[in-house]
């Protein structure tokens, strides 16, 4: 009885390769890539928001721009109010901890007189 060649060897699992990460050389620097969630705050289906209405100064003015922009919105998918929270709510989650406190603090400011705007206190 002759023993195959398959049972004699053991068998070594295959080594993986890392893909190799090289800077190709261009003529000039590319602009970072645009995450995801920006192009959600700039493009979204639900909102059309107001140029830089997250970096406003006053929580009112905040909540008052984005239930303009919700009331305004043919394309929501929810009701007004629920769209405005919503959008503050995931600019607020996906800029962690990149967002200063006191914007932070100015943001949540913003949701509770988001409430108030819509009279849901």
């Amino acid at each position: 009885m002759v023993k195959s060649a398959k049972s004699r060897t053991s068998r070594q699992p295959a080594r993986r390769k890392s893909p190799r990460k090289t800077a190709r050389k261009t003529g000039g620097r590319r602009a970072a890539p645009e995450r995801w969630s920006q192009r959600v705050t700039k493009e979204s289906d639900a909102l059309d928001l107001e140029q830089g209405v997250f970096a406003l100064r006053d929580p009112k003015r905040i909540a008052a721009s984005l239930k303009r922009s919700a009331e305004h919105s043919l394309r929501r998918k929810a009701a007004p109010y629920r769209s405005a929270l919503s959008m503050l709510i995931f600019y607020i989650n996906r800029a962690g901890r990149n967002l200063p406190k006191a914007q932070k603090a100015r943001l949540e400011r913003a949701k509770a007189e988001l409430k108030r705007q819509f009279g849901r206190d």
